[in-house]
């Protein structure tokens, strides 16, 4: 669409009698200077938002800057963003770890206590509109330049069975050859397992009975007390606990294999909260069994949380040890074991198998359990899904469920290479699950090669893409300030307005109540394109509106009053003055996004019927729970033209 300035912006542009005299000598600074007047004059336009849409920066006080590395929308219409310590070691050492409640229907800003170090850590939406939150950071990594002292894991074994031991922070470990290290956390061990042995003799009469006890056995990041060689090991060695004595001496001591100066990585920990959004704090709950750091955390049928991966106290990646937690008893038991690198994409599909599209976030060797599949739980067997180009650039890739999510179809989108490869794809890749054989298909390709793209589901059945970068963390200057439409119905991608702040590395996107799109974050390597300037944590917070918020001014569809649950036929009735218009009725599920990893947004088509009065709409909600995992979901109704109401919570049982 073409927009032509006004004679008064012509001679406002050329009145300054500097520009003038400097575009006479083909100043290259004349020429940017009223290239930009241009396009801040042209998105500026009402046609030009009205079919592009507009971003705008929201005003955030000083003191409630964060990096923010997640974001989750509360039913409450507030947004949680998590620092933790922000991706930044000093905060860390000095423990400031920081949470900020956003309010953006008043633009008001709340600092919540938090209570241990959410950097990198899982989160997703429960039930009753908690947030659970687990895992997090125990250490930084080292780079292996910055290595000083000899460390790696230490297994601690009990083999008494009749109680637990339990080592503090600074415990000494002594190799044979009295080389000393220290346990940098707490650890316990659990008592030994003892189990009776019962035999028969010949004749039928029973043997003594004898009593066989198996070890317990825990994990602890240890450090050579002196740096030098003596310290390192690649041979596993039994290692005696310092100040134990007598019988405890003998039954609790270490194994360790390897001990070296090489790279250590971040380490995970245990801890599990959750979030209350109407107290507006962090409850704890019971500890993880595996300390986890880049989990993902995916929302069951029956409201149960899967939590999966992760990088765990010693800095390993979990090796297919996933846990299952459960809101009624807030305690976690062992799920199916299955290993996948950190942060993979999950989503729940109809019938209760898990997809995994491949996409993940960093951690874990290139050739293992990045294939695409479908995971039955119940069977613990898995299902490789073939047809993926680039297939070993799934790497900060985003995957969504597109909308609805009856149609079981699942888009991924960009992506790069393993760890910091310089590669990134354009390509857009569907599966339709309602196949007998499911496998991939080419979409349209993105403008360019994209890694941490956002993607998300917006009420009028469209996907909003924006930002990423073409380079690993946007290394030489590679932010894509750009944005596209994706319509499932047509298939293709159509432009949209261009953002003004570059998102890449540690950036989130998620759909508001009120229809428009908030982004934060970003956490380049370098603020140049020549790579010499340290990159500075992003903290401003843009925000979309789309066109269709532009297209209906203040002319939306609106919802009155209404239930915030269901009846027992999974319908809820709202009074209107617009039935008439109201078209179509979704249900939205709040994200909880983290690393372009977004596993809880879903849009549900419903059922919609109009009261004879042409005073009221009933919607229908499905009954399964595959579709429409329980929880609080944005009823979102849309007229003809595709503009949407405002949301009205809804809590689905």
């Amino acid at each position: 669409m073409a927009h032509r300035p006004s004679k008064k912006f012509k001679k406002t542009l050329l009145g300054s009698g500097a520009v003038v005299v400097l575009a006479a000598l083909n100043a290259p600074a004349a020429v940017s200077f009223a290239e930009e007047k241009y396009h801040a004059y042209k998105i500026a336009q009402p046609g030009y938002k009205k079919a592009f849409g507009s971003w705008a920066e929201v005003n955030v006080p000083a003191e409630y800057r964060i990096n923010a590395i997640h974001a989750a929308l509360l039913h409450t219409g507030k947004v949680l963003l998590i620092a933790g310590s922000g991706n930044d070691q000093k905060n860390f050492d000095a423990g400031t770890f920081e949470t900020i409640l956003w309010d953006p229907a008043k633009n008001t800003f709340k600092k919540i206590p938090t209570p241990v170090d959410f950097f990198c850590s899982g989160h997703t939406q429960l039930p009753d509109g908690r947030l659970l939150v687990a895992g997090g950071t125990a250490r930084y990594e080292v780079l292996e330049d910055g290595v000083e002292k000899a460390g790696g894991g230490m297994r601690v074994k009990n083999e008494s069975p009749d109680k637990a031991v339990t080592l503090r922070k600074g415990t000494v470990f002594r190799s044979p050859s009295g080389v000393e290290y220290v346990s940098k956390f707490d650890v316990t061990v659990p008592k030994a397992k003892r189990e009776f042995e019962i035999s028969y003799f010949k004749s039928g009469q029973m043997k003594p009975w004898k009593t066989k006890v198996t070890a317990a056995e825990a994990r602890v990041f240890v450090e050579a007390t002196k740096a030098g060689p003596q310290a390192l090991t690649t041979e596993a060695a039994q290692y005696e606990v310092v100040g134990l004595k007598g019988e405890e001496a003998d039954n609790v001591y270490g194994i360790a294999q390897k001990l070296t100066t090489e790279k250590q990585d971040f380490q995970g920990i245990k801890g599990a909260y959750e979030f209350d959004p109407r107290a507006e704090r962090y409850i704890p709950v019971a500890p993880m069994k595996d300390a986890r750091w880049y989990p993902t955390l995916v929302t069951l049928q029956d409201g149960k949380v899967l939590a999966v991966s992760g990088l765990n106290d010693v800095g390993d990646v979990v090796p297919g040890d996933n846990e299952i937690y459960d809101p009624a008893t807030k305690k976690w038991t062992k799920g199916p074991f299955r290993y996948f690198p950190t942060y993979p994409s999950l989503f729940l599909t109809k019938g209760g198998k898990l997809l995994y599209t491949g996409s993940n976030a960093g951690y874990g060797p290139a050739e293992k359990g990045r294939e695409p599949g479908l995971w039955d739980l119940k069977k613990n067997s898995f299902t490789k899904l073939g047809g993926l180009t680039d297939p070993d650039q799934l790497e900060t890739s985003a995957s969504l469920m597109l909308p609805p999510v009856q149609d079981q179809k699942v888009m991924v989108l960009g992506g790069g290479g393993v760890g910091e490869s310089a590669k990134s794809t354009a390509r857009t890749s569907i599966v339709d699950l309602s196949e007998d054989s499911p496998v991939f298909t080419d979409g349209p390709a993105l403008p360019q090669g994209t890694r941490y793209l956002s993607s998300v589901l917006l009420p009028d059945d469209t996907v909003f893409t924006s930002g990423g970068s073409e380079e690993y963390r946007g290394r030489s200057g590679s932010d894509i300030l750009k944005a596209q439409f994706y319509d499932p119905r047509t298939n293709a991608f159509a432009e949209a307005a261009e953002p003004t702040v570059g998102r890449n590395y540690h950036s989130e996107a998620l759909l508001l109540p009120d229809g428009r799109v908030a982004t934060f974050g970003s956490d380049p390597l370098f603020d140049d394109k020549d790579n010499t300037k340290l990159g500075t944590f992003e903290q401003r917070i843009e925000v979309f509106t789309p066109p269709y918020l532009h297209q209906a001014g203040t002319d939306r569809p609106a919802l009155g009053e209404g239930p915030q649950e269901l009846d027992q036929n999974g319908r809820a009735t709202f009074r209107t003055a617009d039935a008439g218009r109201i078209v179509e009725a979704r249900l939205m599920r709040p994200s909880a996004v983290t690393h372009t990893t977004d596993v809880e947004q879903r849009s549900v088509e419903l059922g919609l019927t109009k009261g004879q009065d042409g005073k009221t709409v009933t919607v229908d909600v499905p009954q399964d729970r595959t579709l429409v995992p329980p929880g609080w979901y944005m009823l979102f109704v849309t007229d003809a033209n595709g503009i949407p109401s405002e949301a009205k919570w809804i809590q689905v049982g």
